[in-house]
């Protein structure tokens, strides 16, 4: 979906608070892939931990980070993932179910190209 609506509009990731730190509530899937991230205290090692993220899942899609005051989850209800379309006035167009079940990315995909209509004619 980026790489084929990336002209005509604009894709972010958005890290929010840690949802699986080795020093709250850990994951099987953590363990199993030997992961352990502590909560990070501050703005230089939350940045570090959204970094590693975007490596591990190789993401090409520009990484933003959420503040301490984790303002835009609060915002958005972004924990633990969500597809969010947002249109040009700033309206929320979708916005998917809590993830990971609620996760679908065809459904942000139709409501994107609703959205945008179709590619110009060249």
């Amino acid at each position: 979906m980026y790489q084929e609506f990336a002209d005509r509009a604009e894709f972010f990731v958005i890290y929010v608070r840690e949802a699986h730190a080795s020093d709250g509530w850990r994951s099987k899937v953590n363990e199993t892939e030997n992961i352990h991230v502590s909560t990070p205290r501050t703005h230089v090692e939350r940045a570090g931990v959204a970094a590693a993220c975007a490596v591990k899942l190789a993401l090409r899609i520009p990484v933003l980070i959420d503040g301490f005051d984790n303002g835009v989850e609060k915002q958005y209800c972004g924990w633990p993932d969500r597809l969010y379309v947002i249109d040009r006035d700033g309206l929320v167009a979708y916005r998917s179910r809590p993830g990971p079940f609620g996760f679908k990315p065809a459904e942000a995909e139709a409501a994107l190209r609703n959205l945008i209509g179709p590619r110009p004619a060249a």
